[in-house]
């Protein structure tokens, strides 16, 4: 709405949700320098419910970011280092028998946290994997019939190494589909290089880190960003850019609905970062690329041709007509 002179007033609720994810970022940012866009898109995922895949060479700083996001919630935490070995109930639970009762009795897996750092989730059997399925779309499990719900706020962040391929599965559609956001960290410039060296040479921040918000204060910045307003136009948008990627010639398997209610959710919190209440075009141009691109599944003609699906939404994003009157960030 419009103050005095018609000046933008922001919403208060978005003050606090500005402030608290300032602190959150400068923690995790700590650990991970001179990458604040990667940040700032975690904390995207965050506030939109979502799960986020960090997918990247070796060294340059995943399972930290990892780590670091889920040290500055004062939430439960929880790592799962995923190997060939891992079976379905190391990662949900299981039942026990109790002789002293004679009965079965629940033992929650590690899956039952806030935060859920999932380790090299490609080195995992697509069976393990899909434990996490019903975990991630619905934030429960069930096991042995009965279902077990998972707490507010949950998110996975997972990492997986793209180049190593031995001893590794493919992600599943399906699983892929699960994921808000995938992000690639990539190398950081000489100066932040230097500065992480000069950070990290004495002692690991990790290990000094402090939480700086909490599970409580999460929950009710989730609740100002659901609260941030869509047009029907604005809508419209979100679908028309979703179903164009079913039409390209160079897409074998297109975004998915569910894509389009994760790239609205997303925009929502971006929205919010940015101090508005509504959602406008750019937002989506923001989060586009990460939300949509690892959904896609190419051709074969266009694999052979190096044509990458970011790429591809790129390309969309110039053609797909923006809504009139839906308003442009400057």
């Amino acid at each position: 709405m419009a103050g005095n002179g018609g000046v933008y007033d922001r919403p208060a609720g978005l003050d606090e949700l500005h402030a608290t994810v300032q602190r959150i970022a400068g923690n995790v940012e700590r650990v991970l320098v001179g990458k604040p866009d990667v940040v700032r898109l975690a904390l995207v995922t965050l506030l939109a419910e979502g799960h986020l895949l960090v997918e990247d060479v070796p060294g340059v700083g995943k399972t930290s970011l990892a780590k670091a996001l889920a040290r500055s919630i004062d939430c439960t935490v929880s790592r799962i280092q995923f190997t060939p070995d891992l079976l379905p109930s190391d990662v949900t639970g299981v039942s026990i028998y109790n002789r002293s009762d004679n009965n079965f009795e629940f033992r929650p897996g590690p899956v039952f946290a806030n935060i859920v750092v999932g380790d090299e989730i490609n080195r995992a059997s697509p069976k393990t994997q899909s434990a996490l399925l019903e975990c991630m779309e619905e934030h429960q499990v069930t096991v042995d019939g009965t279902t077990y719900e998972l707490h507010a706020p949950f998110m996975v962040i997972a990492t997986q190494n793209p180049i190593e391929m031995e001893g590794t599965y493919a992600l599943p559609e399906a699983q892929r589909d699960r994921f808000t956001a995938r992000v690639s960290i990539g190398y950081p410039d000489p100066h932040a290089e230097l500065a992480m060296v000069d950070e990290h040479a004495s002692h690991d921040p990790l290990s000094t880190m402090k939480p700086v918000s909490d599970a409580d204060q999460v929950r009710s910045l989730v609740t100002s960003v659901r609260a941030v307003r869509t047009t029907p136009e604005i809508r419209r948008y979100a679908v028309d850019l979703v179903s164009a990627t079913r039409r390209l010639p160079e897409i074998r398997i297109g975004a998915s609905p569910r894509a389009t209610l994760h790239l609205v959710r997303a925009a929502r919190a971006q929205a919010a970062l940015s101090g508005r209440d509504f959602v406008v075009p750019d937002d989506y141009h923001a989060v586009a690329v990460p939300v949509l691109a690892h959904r896609l599944v190419l051709t074969a003609e266009a694999q052979a041709s190096r044509r990458s699906p970011a790429d591809l939404i790129n390309a969309l994003l110039q053609r797909v007509p923006v809504p009139q009157g839906a308003g442009r960030q400057r």
